[in-house]
């Protein structure tokens, strides 16, 4: 999903293309998809909110592209999964720590129900990240990770990752810069 027009990130550049640590943050996703076992086709969502990322992935022979209306988040991915099978792994494009394994972690817990994973709420305000949405799942206060699976039928089912990797959404300024941090401690 890399269609929104991330105004609370502020800045010129769409979204998706924000870099942190010199990568835009749709192509760390799109790395993290390509190195996960278990996931066989990428499609990406775009919307008019988000043209040059539109155009970036078009360019590519490994990414297909549906272009969605721009009308929000579960409106573009109606519009997604009336053009793809089900069930479907849907993974938000400002992920920048994202890596192959956590996706593959994610999927291995998934049961044939539509399947929503959270990270704890502890985490993420310890890493010093934002925290925009909230519910509890087994008496613990958690944020969605914009990572999910979405599978016929109308049961839910929940599951919490306990990986610094999913917990950082990069959707206000100070994200970004815990973001850059943590791939140069990895990566330093």
């Amino acid at each position: 999903m890399c269609g929104g027009r991330g105004s609370r990130l502020g800045g010129d550049t769409e979204k998706p293309l924000v870099a942190v640590a010199g990568t835009p943050m749709v192509e760390r996703v799109l790395a993290a998809l390509e190195t996960a076992e278990r996931v066989d086709d990428v499609v990406a969502v775009a919307s008019p909110h988000a043209p040059a990322t539109r155009d970036r992935l078009r360019d590519r022979d490994d990414v297909a592209v549906i272009d969605a209306p721009g009308d929000g988040y579960v409106a573009d991915l109606g519009v997604a999964l009336a053009r793809v099978g089900r069930p479907v792994l849907t993974v938000a494009s400002d992920l920048p720590l994202l890596e192959g394994a956590c996706l593959d972690r994610v999927l291995d817990r998934f049961s044939g129900a539509s399947l929503a994973a959270y990270v704890p709420v502890a985490a993420k305000r310890c890493l010093g990240v934002s925290v925009d949405a909230t519910t509890t799942v087994g008496g613990r206060a958690v944020a969605p990770t914009g990572v999910n699976v979405v599978a016929d039928g109308a049961d839910d089912e929940r599951t919490v990752c306990d990986d610094d990797r999913l917990a950082v959404n990069a959707n206000r300024p100070r994200d970004l810069r815990v973001a850059a941090a943590l791939l140069e401690a990895r990566d330093g």
